[in-house]
């Protein structure tokens, strides 16, 4: 079921939706949804997610943003509005009667990369945050915009994100540029997903490392949707990723 809508913005994707836990939250769940930043896709992928965490006691802030496509049909996003967005919807969170000591971004496919985004965000001016990050949790993430592009992951969707093939002007877009975030990231990926594939998360993580950054893969069984699968095993291991980072 969907949560209390909140719009952070004039666009009519430009909206969220706030699930609330019983009792004392535990913190705060930004879910990203994913979709390789089409408009095809909306935040009702990430709506059992949010029931699940809101069951499990955190507050889950259900994230909507503008996608590339026809405006009408969601669109009108791609990088940089798309990223305006993801930050402005975050920094929503001040304006909600939440407690933002503890805010966790949790993205799935390409919103993997947009919650690894968010988690550098406050070092631009474009995007200096309100609600900073406190970790990260990528679902299948792509955290490598060259390598998908390379790779051509979503038929072309890196290109059609940025608006041309990725450069050195688009570092800060791209994750694997950002490294070292300044928060701990989990990268848990299926080992048989032939839409990311896993080597998104394993280079994301070992350059992270090197780099000195909290960064950890967590392998499990299962396809690029089985993380998003409220009723799997790797969900139940997501939960607790989750309160790991508490």
């Amino acid at each position: 079921m969907p949560g209390k809508t909140h719009a952070y913005g004039e666009d009519p994707s430009q909206f969220g939706e706030l699930h609330l836990p019983q009792g004392t939250a535990k913190g705060v769940v930004v879910v990203i949804h994913g979709g390789f930043w089409k408009s095809a896709y909306d935040l009702s992928l990430g709506r059992p997610l949010a029931a699940s965490l809101a069951a499990d006691g955190w507050v889950a802030w259900n994230l909507e943003y503008r996608r590339v496509g026809p405006a009408r049909s969601g669109g009108g996003g791609g990088a940089p509005a798309t990223l305006d967005d993801v930050a402005a919807g975050i920094d929503e969170l001040a304006e909600l009667d939440v407690d933002t000591s503890t805010v966790l971004a949790l993205g799935h496919s390409a919103g993997g990369h947009l919650a690894a985004f968010a988690a550098s965000r406050g070092r631009f001016d474009r995007w200096a945050a309100k609600v900073p990050l406190t970790g990260v949790v990528s679902q299948a993430g792509v955290l490598d915009l060259r390598a998908a592009y390379d790779d051509g992951l979503g038929s072309g969707a890196v290109e059609a994100f940025l608006g041309h093939p990725p450069g050195p002007d688009d570092a800060p877009a791209d994750p694997m540029q950002q490294v070292p975030l300044d928060v701990p990231v989990v990268c848990i990926h299926g080992t048989g997903d032939d839409i990311v594939p896993i080597s998104q998360s394993e280079q994301y993580v070992a350059h992270a490392t090197a780099a000195g950054a909290s960064a950890e893969l967590v392998a499990v069984d299962g396809d690029h949707f089985t993380l998003i699968d409220a009723g799997s095993a790797a969900w139940t291991r997501t939960l607790a990723i989750l309160n790991d980072l508490r």
